[in-house]
């Protein structure tokens, strides 16, 4: 019997986290990802195929069902699957993801940090500096995220220069205050992805 997940209506990245969390929930056999649009479509059969599993979709009515056999393909058949732990920074350097609109700048941003915790390899620490401070500081809509993550073990540094130059010291709310030199080591140490 498949497990059906209704993603209708949900925006990005929900239907791929709630697929992910289905398939996540057995060890093998089938679930249905349905979506409302081809864009959820195509995310959906990229995380299938990333993670190795087989999958197909059917339009009916306008409304996209995404079938995911979770029986895993042979290496050579997995697009990206990659079952090497390895350990990553994060650096970000604002308050938005991009450029163009702040306001979708604010919001890709925010789906991003929610959408690290769903991963299967977490960061080991994510550091803020320049306006990316303000992820970290009171009244940031990612607060509660970087605090699942932190009890998750991931390490969160904000630059002590950049929440002074802002005025944020006294409203950090998540993680401690870092300096230039161990951002620059922690760089140099580990795989990094730069904001």
């Amino acid at each position: 019997m498949a497990i059906e997940v209704d993603c209708r209506g949900k925006k990005c990245p929900e239907p791929v986290i709630m697929t992910k969390k289905a398939l996540d929930s057995i060890s093998q056999g089938r679930v249905v990802a349905i979506v409302d649009n081809e864009v959820a479509r195509d995310n959906v059969m990229k995380l299938a195929k990333h993670q190795g599993y087989n999958c197909f979709s059917e339009s009916r009515d306008g409304v996209q069902y995404i079938y995911i056999d979770k029986e895993p393909k042979t290496a050579e058949c997995a697009e990206g699957l990659n079952t090497e732990s390895s350990s990553f920074v994060i650096l970000v350097t604002s308050d938005t993801l991009g450029k163009g609109s702040e306001e979708l700048g604010k919001l890709l941003m925010r789906n991003y940090i929610y959408t690290l915790k769903e991963l299967d390899r977490l960061p080991k620490c994510i550091m803020f500096i320049n306006k990316g401070v303000y992820l970290a500081a009171q009244g940031s809509e990612s607060l509660e995220v970087l605090k699942e993550l932190e009890s998750k073990g991931v390490e969160i540094l904000s630059c002590g220069t950049c929440l002074d130059y802002y005025g944020l010291k006294e409203k950090l709310a998540v993680g401690s205050v870092t300096n230039m030199y161990t951002i620059a080591q922690k760089l140099s140490e580990f795989r990094s992805v730069v904001l």
